[in-house]
């Protein structure tokens, strides 16, 4: 891309009244530059089984491109119409709780043949009607595509063939599952049960896996048809999603997000974070991370907070000046767009209270006012911000695996592995240092000089050895419990954990405990009384070799490790095997970024500091301020200029920052 994109989603088929040229006269005002339609009105693109009434699109299209105004066509499969449904209610997925009811989007089986039928065909007319106008820039599959719990019988009989290809014979199975225990055993292909109602861990993990695969062929082959219709000049991209808590959150669950990124022209990502006094940049950062590492690329972020989110009983509406330091954050974690959910405020339905730039009354408002200042910026300072690449020391290794299997054996109530997962990218985060996501199939990782392994319950030997050979190699690892802990069937290894990795780690354990919380014995890590402790989980280590940092202060488990470090080869290995305080963890992660030599500035939260290379070649340095009082900190380069402000350092000068404000230097 050559300019930065900023826009939004638009939906002409939802406004009480035809305004499309005021619309489009207002983001051209405003500075809109690029514009999403079409992703989920199959209804009114297809009113009845094969009529069809997608000639409207020229038109948006042909206002939007009058006044300048780029589009993404999204493609509309995510919310059937009601008439498909009453045609083919198999289409309608099943889980544990029965069949879906009609009304809600994402209610399908998206491997069901009929569905597939139907979804081909519509998305055959959208691109004939659309893909060849000179306004069309991309096109989006789909809309936050995941498997959506579909398990019925259409999808259980898929299962069956994936199974019989994976291991041939149904006792290979058995073993591998452990499915001798309760009579669960299988000895004809014919007799295998749904997996809705399995109690056996391994088994429901590789039907999770199964899912995820689903997903990954679905979105390839609509790529595929809309590829026979794009232009050299236009892009595909996805909007992939989160785990969802009240906002985005970790890691997906139900979507495999860097395989079904490999269709993709361009990973996109949608992201949705606090505002007000909950605006630190967190979520902005770890979704824009985890896009960007999809490729080892530029991304878009399709959807991100405008006004307010969620329901009438939870409005939280952005202070003034904030929109500017959300816009400014995405890029710098290398978004080459950023686009709001949505242009206008919806006026009835499910999401009449998710606030757009406009609100109900469809006028100029303070948030739009700030969207145009932030235009007018971006297109000034488009070509510096455009296509930043970075070159991160540091991964979070992650596993989609270990995240489904944690589900099926958990070890707290109060802790899952996304929990793990989001607090050490915030404590990296809030350090000031930056992280890729690196997913746990990718072979090389000596690009990197730390990883930080959350609970790595479900490995691979192959996949463990990789990561012991990185270690022998000259890599750092920071591991949490549990990690090693079973085979890539959720087999539980019959030997002495950690299993493959105890000569790396240097101990081993035969037990643990669910535990509230213990403290350390003699403050090892200088925290002080009420920080000195560890909770929720904790194994007995028996240390081989390694350096112990922290034993329980326990009148029982007082002999046994907690934490510990090892050297291995050229590297080191960092095990915890409980859950520290959160200022154990600080300084656990610390510790490990600096003995790996990964470089980062002298200054933490609330002052944030991205780095990046644009596609001038010039170093940029984008510095927030995410608190409401003003800040000052060391500039992080002797000379530099602020490309916000004009304004030119020479020297260790002190930068100062207003609340919620950014600089953005350029080293000089």
């Amino acid at each position: 891309m050559d300019e930065i994109l900023y826009g939004v989603a638009y939906y002409y088929e939802y406004l009480p009244t035809d305004r499309l040229s005021e619309d489009a006269a207002m983001m051209k005002d405003c500075g809109i530059n690029v514009v999403r339609i079409g992703e989920s009105t199959w209804a009114y693109q297809e009113p009845q089984d094969g009529v069809f009434k997608t000639d409207y699109l020229t038109r948006i299209l042909d206002t939007l491109h009058a006044y300048g105004l780029k589009v993404i066509i999204g493609t509309p499969t995510y919310a059937i119409p009601s008439w498909l449904a009453k045609k083919h209610p198999d289409i309608l997925l099943t889980n544990k709780n029965g069949q879906r009811p009609y009304g809600a989007r994402q209610i399908m089986d998206i491997s069901n043949s009929a569905f597939r039928f139907h979804a081909e065909r519509i998305i055959r007319r959208q691109m004939e009607t659309t893909a060849r106008h000179p306004a069309v820039i991309g096109f989006q599959v789909d809309n936050e595509t995941k498997h959506y719990g579909a398990e019925g019988a259409n999808v259980q009989a898929q299962f069956v063939a994936y199974l019989k290809a994976k291991f041939g014979e149904p006792e290979a199975m058995n073993k591998a599952f452990g499915l001798h225990y309760w009579s669960n055993s299988v000895f004809d292909w014919a007799d295998m049960p749904s997996t809705i109602g399995t109690i056996n861990g391994s088994l429901r993990n590789e039907f999770e896996k199964f899912r995820r695969l689903l997903v990954t062929e679905y979105l390839a082959w609509q790529v595929d048809i809309v590829n026979e219709y794009k232009q050299p000049h236009q892009f595909v991209t996805q909007n992939f999603d989160m785990d969802w808590r009240s906002g985005s959150y970790a890691i997906q669950a139900s979507v495999d997000h860097f395989e079904a990124a490999r269709a993709m022209d361009i990973a996109g990502i949608d992201i949705y974070h606090g505002t007000g006094d909950r605006l630190d940049g967190v979520m902005i950062a770890f979704g824009g991370d985890l896009a960007r590492s999809m490729k080892q690329d530029n991304y878009l972020v399709v959807e991100t907070s405008a006004q307010s989110i969620l329901g009438p009983s939870n409005q939280e509406l952005l202070y003034p000046g904030q929109l500017r330091t959300q816009a400014y954050s995405h890029l710098a974690n290398g978004a080459n767009a950023v686009m709001y959910w949505h242009w206008h405020s919806i006026h009835n339905s499910a999401e009449t209270y998710w606030k757009g730039l406009l609100s109900h009354d469809m006028e100029p408002n303070p948030t739009y006012l700030e969207a145009k200042e932030v235009a007018a910026e971006l297109e000034e300072l488009s070509p510096a911000l455009v296509n930043l690449k970075k070159d991160n020391e540091v991964a979070i290794y992650f596993s989609n695996e270990a995240l489904t299997s944690l589900k099926e054996f958990a070890f707290s109530k109060q802790m899952d592995y996304n929990d793990i997962v989001r607090n050490w990218y915030e404590t990296l985060y809030k350090m000031n240092v930056e992280a890729d996501f690196a997913d746990h199939t990718v072979d090389d990782l000596s690009r990197y000089k730390l990883l930080l392994v959350p609970p790595l319950y479900t490995a691979s030997d192959a996949e463990l050895e990789k990561l012991n050979a990185y270690v022998e190699n000259g890599g750092h690892i920071l591991y949490g419990f549990k990690s090693g802990f079973t085979d890539e069937h959720v087999q539980v290894h019959m030997e002495r954990q950690p299993a493959m990795l105890r000569e790396t780690l240097g101990f081993s354990y035969q037990q643990f405990t669910g535990i509230d919380r213990l403290p350390l014995k003699d403050d090892p890590f200088g925290v002080g009384e009420s920080d000195n402790y560890v909770s929720i989980w904790a194994e007995l280590l028996t240390p081989e070799g390694a350096e112990v940092l922290g034993r329980y202060d326990h009148p029982h488990w007082g002999r046994y490790a907690c934490i510990t470090q090892n050297r291995y080869g050229k590297g080191q290995a960092t095990y915890i095997g409980a859950w520290p305080s959160p200022a154990i963890m600080q300084k656990l992660i610390a510790d490990a970024v600096g003995k790996a030599g990964v470089e980062r500035p002298n200054t933490h939260f609330p002052v944030i500091i991205r780095k990046g290379v644009n596609g001038q070649g010039a170093v940029l340095h984008y510095v927030f301020n995410y608190s409401p009082e003003p800040q000052t900190t060391a500039g992080p380069v002797m000379r530099s200029t602020d490309l916000l402000t004009g304004k030119k350092y020479n020297g260790q000068t002190v930068l100062p920052l207003e609340p919620w404000g950014v600089a953005i230097l350029r080293e000089d």
